[in-house]
């Protein structure tokens, strides 16, 4: 009979310190200066996630600021023609999503007094709203411990903590999972898991990281990469 092989452990107290440390450093010393940084508005949150999904920062940028003038509450997006959001929306692409921005909306108005949730169950139940777009809105909105695991951080922890498998594979995603709440911290969790994302987007992104200045290569399990 094969010898099953035993899931990897969690990362150590020690190594959850350590990484912590290394990355809220990064941070400090070369995190992007970004809007919706500057709020904790769920709503203002929600919108730039959204648009932010399989979306490159800079063309998200200008848009952000013209959709919050247009639509500057659940309310007033609620209300709006379907045509008109699907057109403010336009050059993002995706299409499905200004909708699914507008479901939220009017859920939100219709059950919530137009207001998000602070909760995961309830957060949940919105259409449109996922395990990631929920850990990012407690975090970043209302400051709770709360995981995130988008594809960029997806990256960094399974470079730096697996090193090896199908990172596309379930199995995978729920390990990743696993070390994402493992390490979140009880304080600053707004700066590492906006931290995180910086990370993969800009010191190891998917092609050519950035191994040689990485704060990680002592100890990450896929160093060295290939440029």
């Amino acid at each position: 009979m094969p010898r099953r092989q035993r899931p990897h452990p969690l990362p150590t107290p020690a190594e959850r310190r350590r990484f912590r440390r290394h990355l809220l450093a990064w941070y400090r010393a070369h995190g992007r200066d970004l809007p919706w940084r500057d709020t904790s508005d769920p709503y203002h949150i929600l919108v730039s996630e959204i648009m932010l999904q399989q979306t490159q920062v800079d063309r998200v940028l200008p848009k952000y600021h013209e959709w919050l003038e247009k639509y500057p509450t659940f309310e007033v997006l609620a209300d709006a023609p379907p045509d008109e959001v699907r057109q403010t929306w336009y050059p993002l692409g995706y299409n499905i999503r200004p909708y699914r921005l507008q479901s939220i909306a009017r859920q939100a108005v219709a059950e919530h007094g137009g207001r998000l949730p602070s909760d995961e169950e309830t957060l949940l139940s919105f259409k449109g709203i996922g395990e990631y777009t929920v850990g990012a809105i407690r975090s970043f909105a209302f400051r709770q411990r709360a995981a995130i695991l988008d594809t960029n951080v997806a990256r960094v922890l399974f470079r730096v903590f697996v090193g090896r498998g199908d990172l596309k594979s379930h199995a995978m995603k729920r390990r990743l999972w696993a070390v994402s709440e493992a390490l979140v911290p009880h304080k600053h969790v707004f700066d590492f898991n906006q931290a995180l994302m910086d990370f993969g987007a800009t010191q190891c992104p998917a092609r050519k990281p950035k191994c040689l200045s990485c704060p990680m290569k002592r100890y990450c399990r896929s160093y060295p990469l290939e440029a």
